[in-house]
């Protein structure tokens, strides 16, 4: 418990007094936002707002994490490694991303199968070290069971290891790209994409500590619905490092921003997400905890989808769904606002289910 206080303590402390530092640096180094001409007018103010503070959230979260440990006297868990490593690969895919784009001043960074290439790379890298680290009771981080709030029936490899594995591998890929994608779709508002995810991470450190309370072979367990989940005290730890961060750079990032998370935060947070649901075994509640991620992302795929079935006609103003309210005549923050709260409902929710299955399951 001492070490999850330190970590989420020891990350906020880092990014709420040294983003300032790294604005400067940024600046200094031209690494300014670049705004797309069709979007809102009201972004254009915008241009030349330092980016890629993602660095800032991923330098405080690892920063954290190991510092709590450290004071703590405790030794690094492969599962938090693997969230650190989830969170850094994506992590670096969004920085190269966000530097083409400031470098060449345009809306376009990577091309689509080069995020995906990323993307896939880092999934790969994760399922090897999950997969091939067990425990001194055979016990691995990942499982090649679908898992809703704990394990399902439903295992990935009941159709041989060859089609198994790479069902699993793929299964990850999914889960690690849609989430890091869901993530970076949402950030087009000061502190939205932010304040979403210290929400849904946050989550994460609530359903660490309860599995650990729960956790099978100890004493305390109930035995009927106990988890056997690897390291989900070091997950919590993890978690709240990554939420503490998040909280001190939402001080910079809030409306109007002083400096912009970019690609690198978005896909990094992102990837930590996922690798969280996955070491968790909570992947399909993902679905709720991250719900307004699935929303965002939803209305991108409505509205192209619809757009091709129509030839030219929309659903939305524009898409994402939050530049829609924008164009309507909302208030930025009041668009950030209230998305804030459908993802809180959405957090509260996906706890809530997570809850009363082990009330009732």
């Amino acid at each position: 418990m001492r070490a999850l206080l330190l970590a989420g303590a020891g990350s906020m402390a880092f990014t709420l007094f040294l983003t300032p530092v790294f604005i400067w640096l940024f600046r200094k180094w031209n690494w300014g936002q670049f705004i797309r001409d069709d979007g809102p007018e009201s972004h254009h103010t915008k241009r030349g707002t330092p980016t890629m503070g993602g660095l800032v959230i991923i330098l405080a979260s690892v920063t954290g994490y190991f510092s709590g440990k450290l004071l703590n006297g405790e030794t690094p868990s492969i599962s938090a490694l693997l969230v650190i490593l989830a969170m850094v690969g994506l992590g670096l895919v969004g920085f190269i991303d966000d530097f083409i784009k400031t470098q060449k001043q345009r809306s376009l960074g990577l091309g689509g199968w080069a995020k995906i290439a990323g993307q896939a790379l880092v999934a790969l890298m994760f399922a090897a070290f999950a997969f091939g680290s067990p425990n001194a009771q055979g016990v691995t981080p990942a499982s090649t069971k679908v898992s809703v709030v704990r394990d399902t029936s439903f295992d990935l490899m009941m159709l041989g290891t060859v089609v198994g594995s790479v069902l699993v591998v793929l299964w990850i890929f999914l889960l690690i790209s849609a989430t890091s994608n869901g993530v970076n779709i949402a950030d087009g508002l000061d502190g939205l994409a932010i304040g979403a995810s210290i929400m849904a991470i946050g989550a994460y450190a609530v359903i660490g500590f309860w599995q650990f309370n729960q956790l099978c072979g100890t004493a305390i367990e109930n035995l009927t619905r106990c988890y056997e989940v690897r390291d989900p005290l070091d997950l919590a730890v993890i978690a709240a490092a990554i939420a503490g961060a998040g909280i001190g750079f939402l001080w910079w990032n809030t409306s109007p921003a002083q400096i912009i998370m970019g690609d690198t935060g978005a896909m990094g947070l992102g990837g930590a997400l996922a690798a969280l649901a996955i070491l968790s075994r909570t992947e399909i509640l993902l679905v709720l905890i991250g719900g307004l991620f699935v929303i965002v992302t939803g209305s991108v795929i409505l509205q192209r989808a619809y757009f091709k079935i129509t030839n030219g006609k929309r659903i939305f103003l524009m898409s994402p769904l939050h530049h829609h309210f924008e164009l309507k005549g909302w208030a930025e923050i009041t668009v950030v606002v209230r998305f804030w709260i459908i993802a809180g409902l959405s957090v509260l929710a996906g706890i809530g289910l997570f809850y009363l299955e082990w009330i009732y399951g």
